[in-house]
C-alpha cells in the first residue's frame, strides 16, 4: 500500500478543493509514492503522536488539524510544530491532514455528535458558497450522447439526489481553419457553418479538472469551445455545521447535563436560560461563531459549538441557547469516523487509533 492508495481514497470522501482558503490540507509531509506498513488516525499530530507512530511502527499519520498551519522559514526544535515535523522527516513518517475538507461534509465532523444526540432531518447549517459550476459548450449534433456520457462519468450533471443532469438545444456555429489547425471539418481559410448542440451541465467543483480533461478527450474539435462558469446555487450536502431535530423536547437544564455525559467534560459555558425546551438542535464543531446568525435565522433552539469569546454570548438575543463545549470536545468524534471509513474502505490493512490525548486545555 502507498501514501497515494490511501491519500486518494479520503480525497474522494473529503475533497480538498472544499477546504477553506486559510486552510492547510492534503499531505503536509512525506512522499506519495512511499510504502506503507501501517497508518495511524489522530486528531493532531503532535510531538507525542509522532512517538507513539514510531513506537507502533506506523508509517503515515492521518490526522484531522494540519500540524503545518502557517508557513515555517525554519525546521528547528523551538516550537512544538517544527520538533513534531523534524521527528516525522527523520522517521520517514508522512503527515496527511483533512481538517475543513472534512468539516464541510455531512458526513463529516458533526455525525458523531448528530448520531449520539440521535438528531433526525439533519441537514448543512451553513452551506458552502462556489461549490457548484456549469459547463457550456457546442458539439456537432452526432457527438452529443457520447460528449454527454463521458462528461456524466467524470462527474458532471450531479444535483442533489439527481445525476445525468443537462440541458441541450440546437444551433448552428461558424469557424474558419486556419494554416497549421487540423479541422475536424471544413476547409482552411473558408468559413465553416455546422449544425451544433449547445450542452450545458452542473459539476461539482472537485471534479473540474476530471470534467474538462473528459471535455478535451471526447469532444471531436481540435479546439473545444467552453465556458465555466461559478453558480450561485448550494449543494444541501456541502457546508460547516449541521442542524437537526431530537425526537421529542427536553429541559434546557436535562440537555446541559446529558451533553456533558456525551463529551465526557467537566464544564459547559452557555448563555442564559429562557425556560423553553429544546427541540431543533445546531451543531458546529470547533469555533462557530461565525454561524450565530444563521442558527437564529434557521430557529434552533440550541447551538452547540466551541471558541465563543464575552460578546458570542449575548448574539444569541434571548432566542436560542449558546453552549460552548470546547473545541477539542466538540470535534472528538471525528477520529472514530476516520477510522470508520478507513476501515471499511480498507478491510486488510492495519489502521490505529492513536492513544495520545492531544487536547491542550485541562480543568482544574
Amino acid at each position: 500500500m502507498t501514501v497515494r492508495e490511501i491519500t486518494s481514497c479520503l480525497a474522494q470522501w473529503a475533497p480538498l478543493a472544499y477546504a477553506e482558503d486559510f486552510d492547510n490540507v492534503g499531505l503536509l509531509v512525506g512522499d506519495l509514492n512511499q510504502k506503507i506498513e501501517r497508518a495511524m488516525v489522530t486528531h493532531d499530530a503532535i510531538e507525542a503522536v509522532i512517538d507513539e507512530a514510531i513506537e507502533k511502527k506506523c508509517n503515515l499519520i492521518i490526522c484531522f488539524h494540519p500540524i503545518i498551519f502557517q508557513g515555517l522559514k525554519r525546521i528547528t526544535t523551538n516550537t512544538y510544530v517544527e520538533r513534531a515535523v523534524a521527528k516525522a522527516i527523520k522517521n520517514d513518517i508522512s503527515i496527511y491532514a483533512l481538517h475543513t475538507a472534512l468539516d464541510v461534509q455531512l458526513h463529516g465532523v458533526n455525525k458523531g455528535l448528530a448520531d449520539v444526540l440521535q438528531l433526525s432531518n439533519r441537514k448543512v447549517l451553513v452551506p458552502s458558497k462556489g461549490s457548484l459550476l456549469k459547463l457550456n459548450t457546442y458539439v456537432p449534433h452526432a457527438h452529443l450522447e457520447t460528449l454527454q456520457e463521458a462528461l456524466f462519468d467524470a462527474g458532471a450533471g450531479a444535483l442533489g439526489n439527481y445525476d445525468e443532469c443537462s440541458f441541450s438545444s440546437e444551433g448552428t456555429g461558424s469557424f474558419m481553419p486556419l494554416e497549421g489547425s487540423n479541422a475536424f471539418v471544413g476547409e482552411k481559410d473558408k468559413r465553416h457553418v455546422e449544425p451544433e448542440t449547445q450542452l450545458q451541465v452542473v459539476l461539482p467543483k472537485h471534479c473540474k479538472n476530471k470534467v474538462i480533461s473528459a471535455l478535451n478527450l471526447v469532444h471531436p474539435y481540435e479546439t473545444v469551445a467552453y465556458e465555466l462558469t461559478v453558480l450561485e446555487n448550494t449543494r444541501t450536502d456541502l457546508g460547516m455545521g449541521c442542524i437537526g431535530q431530537l425526537s421529542k423536547p427536553i429541559a434546557e437544564q436535562d440537555f446541559l447535563r446529558k451533553l456533558k455525559g456525551i463529551l465526557g467534560t467537566p464544564i459547559l459555558r452557555h448563555s442564559g436560560f429562557l425556560e423553553k425546551d429544546i427541540e431543533r438542535v445546531a451543531l458546529l464543531g470547533g469555533s462557530g461563531s461565525f454561524a450565530i446568525d444563521e442558527v437564529r435565522r434557521q430557529k434552533a433552539d440550541v447551538f452547540i459549538t466551541a471558541d465563543l469569546k464575552y460578546h458570542d454570548f449575548f448574539k444569541g438575543e434571548n432566542n436560542i441557547l449558546l453552549i460552548d463545549a470546547g473545541h477539542y470536545e466538540s470535534e472528538q468524534f471525528t477520529k472514530k469516523i476516520i477510522m470508520e471509513f478507513l476501515s471499511k474502505n480498507f478491510p486488510n490493512f492495519a489502521f490505529i487509533s492513536s492513544k495520545t490525548d492531544t487536547n491542550p486545555v485541562h480543568y482544574f
